[in-house]
């Protein structure tokens, strides 16, 4: 084969850089991407910590047949109470029983997110409702907890917030696992 021929089958096939070929960048692109999401996982995966809700979660297992003979002593006594936020007031009143609690304390769990969690401790007015007014909206979906002082009783629900009609909290032996 003469050089003139192979040099024209050369420049035959380099008649365009390798930059200006979609199929080489296609080829560079595709793990190019792959690379930079597995960098910016990375990254996520690090500076995001994942918290758990409940710490010791072992003890939190071993402690489920206490809470479930608290919310059954709850259901014994006939323990009911209806909750409101409206706007930015939370009212809770007794529903059951005709019985006065000088306090009440009331936990708030966010399912997700442990530093949204919190308490309140709640002394009745001058009809026997339970009042807060909170500074911010309080809104989503929360584990609440009622128990007296005394802690012999609960009732634990899961809600939605905010209700502007009372919901009713009833002891359900069933929802405190």
């Amino acid at each position: 084969m003469s050089p003139h021929i192979l040099l024209s089958k050369i420049s035959y096939f380099m008649k365009t850089s390798w930059y200006r070929e979609p199929w080489a960048w296609l080829v560079f692109i595709l793990p190019f991407t792959a690379v930079v999401a597995g960098i910016a996982t990375y990254i996520i995966a690090n500076t995001d910590a994942d918290t758990l809700v409940i710490g010791d979660y072992y003890k939190k297992g071993k402690a489920i047949n206490l809470q479930v003979g608290k919310v059954k002593m709850a259901q014994k006594l006939g323990m009911r109470f209806a909750l409101q936020l409206k706007g930015n007031e939370l009212i809770i009143k007794p529903t059951g029983i005709e019985k006065t609690f000088p306090l009440i304390n009331v936990n708030f769990f966010h399912p997700t997110l442990e530093e949204r969690d919190f308490y309140l401790a709640l002394t009745p007015d001058g009809n026997g409702h339970f009042r807060h007014h909170f500074e911010q909206e309080v809104s989503g979906k929360w584990k609440l907890t009622i128990s007296p002082f005394e802690g012999h009783w609960k009732i634990q629900d899961t809600i939605t917030l905010p209700q502007s009609d009372f919901i009713d909290l009833i002891p359900n032996p069933i929802k405190a696992q």
